[in-house]
């Protein structure tokens, strides 16, 4: 959302980032479905978390296209390895529950979305990004920091 609301009048990414962004408000959609369909509570973070994905796009927006991709390439980077951590806990659950393959494919889907903005970030030239290297370690360590914050409050 940061990105595109920094975004939406150049037409040559705003499509781009309004795909990705679209998919992405699918997934808090499904996900936020699934939390109250088996009485999960959410993060008591989730606002901050929301507030901080936003000015994270928005400000690395501010600072170029390609600042704006090596932001996504860090957090689909760290989001992808998430879901395959979930996907592994999915492992221990009892696959007769009819829950638990509709939430491996879901999950499994998402994460294959969330790769599929890797791909675009990189194509897009995420790596050209004035201290790439420097700005991907800071952004993908932040994203850790959030998810462990966020599973434990």
């Amino acid at each position: 959302m940061g990105q595109y609301a920094v975004f939406s009048r150049d037409k040559n990414i705003r499509e781009l980032i309004k795909e990705m962004w679209e998919q992405e408000k699918k997934h808090i959609n499904v996900m936020d479905k699934l939390q109250v369909q088996h009485r999960v509570r959410p993060t008591i973070l989730a606002d901050a978390a929301r507030a901080g994905g936003f000015l994270l796009g928005a400000g690395t927006a501010l600072m170029s296209r390609e600042a704006a991709m090596a932001c996504t390439e860090a957090v689909e980077t760290v989001i992808g390895e998430h879901y395959d951590d979930q996907l592994k806990e999915i492992e221990d659950l009892p696959n007769d529950h009819p829950s638990v393959p509709l939430l491996r494919k879901v999950i499994e889907e998402f994460r294959d979305d969330e790769l599929e903005h890797l791909d675009i970030a990189v194509e897009n030239y995420a790596q050209r990004a004035p201290a790439h290297a420097l700005l991907s370690t800071i952004v993908g360590a932040g994203c850790k920091v959030a998810i462990e914050l966020c599973k434990r409050v």
